[in-house]
């Protein structure tokens, strides 16, 4: 009896101007700058050809419009989800990664440190986006059993993804890249997950990979 293979492909968003300034977004709700547009056009020419599903997105403004090229092309809805959202930064959003050096030595001590429970005071713990990511991806798997779906996210929702399905843990410093527009595939197969492919951009003629380490 043949298995069942679900597949995923899960796309970061495009590149926003915050983005090319090093700063911190979070669930900040910015739009893509001409760079990001011309990704998402680029992601949805590279995808036109594959049948999938379902699209999925976060509701967040720069994930959406990376998303809607490809929704065009295949003819399909998209979905929004917030829990496909990026981390809550509490005080660190709107500052670059340097400012926030500067101005909070030792919050960003903690969270280089990768402390699960500190949460940017009021922000979102490590701890529990790893749990609110996965839980929402996991249970899109598990609704579209057997299928392949499209979803389109933030960068540390496919790095709390990866460490997952490659046993990597969660304080281990991130040697793998997530840049935007990058296409990243998955698939779950007899309930086991694996990385089929990560970080394509053959489609893009240039991406960032801005997450610190």
């Amino acid at each position: 009896m043949t298995r069942s293979i679900t597949r995923i492909c899960l796309v970061r968003h495009g590149e926003t101007a915050w983005n090319a300034e090093g700063r911190v977004q979070g669930q900040t709700d910015v739009p893509l700058n001409a760079v990001g547009s011309a990704q998402a056009d680029a992601v949805g020419a590279a995808l036109a050809g594959e049948r999938f599903s379902a699209i999925y997105s976060s509701d967040l403004t720069r994930v959406r419009q990376t998303a809607e090229p490809a929704a065009r092309r295949l003819g399909l809805p998209i979905r929004l989800d917030a829990a496909l959202r990026e981390r809550h930064y509490g005080m660190f959003e709107t500052f670059t990664y340097a400012e926030v050096r500067v101005r909070f030595p030792e919050d960003y001590a903690r969270f280089r440190k990768k402390e699960l429970d500190y949460d940017f005071q009021g922000g979102e713990s490590l701890r529990r986006f790893n749990e609110r990511s996965l839980g929402c991806v996991r249970a899109l798997a598990a609704r579209h059993a057997g299928e392949a779906i499209l979803v389109f996210t933030h960068g540390g929702v496919l790095e709390m993804l990866y460490r997952d399905v490659q046993a990597f843990g969660l304080s281990a410093p991130r040697d793998f890249e997530i840049p935007n527009g990058a296409l990243n595939w998955v698939e779950i197969a007899g309930g086991a997950w694996s990385v089929k492919t990560w970080a394509e951009r053959a489609h893009l003629p240039r991406a960032l990979d801005d997450l610190p380490e």
